[in-house]
């Protein structure tokens, strides 16, 4: 599931492929920047007024420099000083996933976007066709976060380095939107959106095409998506276009929150 390949003669310890994951989860991290966000050892506290968990969670992968139960204490301080839920974003089967769940955490079932997301990567030139043009259109932000947009979405969306709003249009409308984000050699994908009377034409695999091309034009070789585990129609167009399934993640709340 963790694709490393080692080199010839040896194998994978379970220390490279958490540090595999941690690489890939903190450069996820940088491409969805939130309004807030403070380190505590190796941790990230993130705050962004509430919108997505992955900007309003602690990202948990690392060592936080105290014993965990501490950790997590000042992680909720953190989240009631930004008014937001005390959230933790823990990797399935990681070392502090056992710790969390020790110190009498439980899993967000009620969590609005799910509870459980998969990591998927795929290599970028396997799908690119194209490239997109990146366009701060209002009918990308009408179709991707709604009639009415905040300063958070528009920090959280907007303010990576190296970003891409890219769209289709018909008649001057947006008729289907995606955010991609290259940090390192990694381009995150989000937020693809494709308009109701627009579906099943193709136009979510033409984006994703064209995407991919732009990501390989600033350096990107290798996709990544988090996508929750029950969109089944994301998942398997990701499947369809070369992504396999790198890891997964979970929301992690205190019983009093839950």
């Amino acid at each position: 599931m963790f694709h490393v390949t080692p080199p010839a003669g040896t194998s994978l310890g379970q220390d490279e492929r958490v540090h595999t994951v941690d690489h890939l989860e903190s450069l996820c991290a940088r491409a969805w920047p939130a309004l807030a966000e403070v380190s505590l050892g190796d941790w990230s506290m993130r705050a962004a007024a509430g919108f997505t968990g992955r900007a309003n969670s602690t990202l948990t992968c690392g060592d936080p420099g105290m014993p965990i139960p501490d950790a997590l204490a000042v992680t909720e301080g953190f989240a009631r000083e930004h008014g937001i839920k005390p959230t933790a974003h823990v990797v399935n089967g990681s070392t502090q996933e056992r710790a969390i769940r020790e110190a009498g955490w439980i899993v967000d079932l009620d969590h609005p976007g799910g509870a459980e997301s998969l990591v998927m990567t795929g290599p970028l030139e396997k799908f690119a066709e194209g490239e997109a043009e990146s366009r701060d259109l209002p009918g990308w932000w009408e179709l991707t976060a709604g009639s009415e947009v905040s300063a958070a979405q528009r920090h959280v969306l907007g303010s990576s380095e190296t970003v891409c709003f890219a769209s289709l249009t018909e008649d001057g409308t947006v008729v289907a939107a995606v955010r991609g984000a290259v940090v390192e050699d990694v381009l995150h994908v989000a937020r693809l959106a494709v308009r109701p009377s627009h579906r099943r034409k193709g136009l979510a695999r033409q984006l994703m095409g064209e995407l991919a091309g732009w990501g390989l034009k600033q350096g990107a070789t290798t996709c990544a998506l988090q996508v929750a585990e029950h969109n089944e129609p994301a998942i398997r167009l990701y499947s369809e276009l070369g992504c396999t399934e790198h890891h997964r993640y979970r929301y992690w709340v205190p019983p009093a929150v839950s």
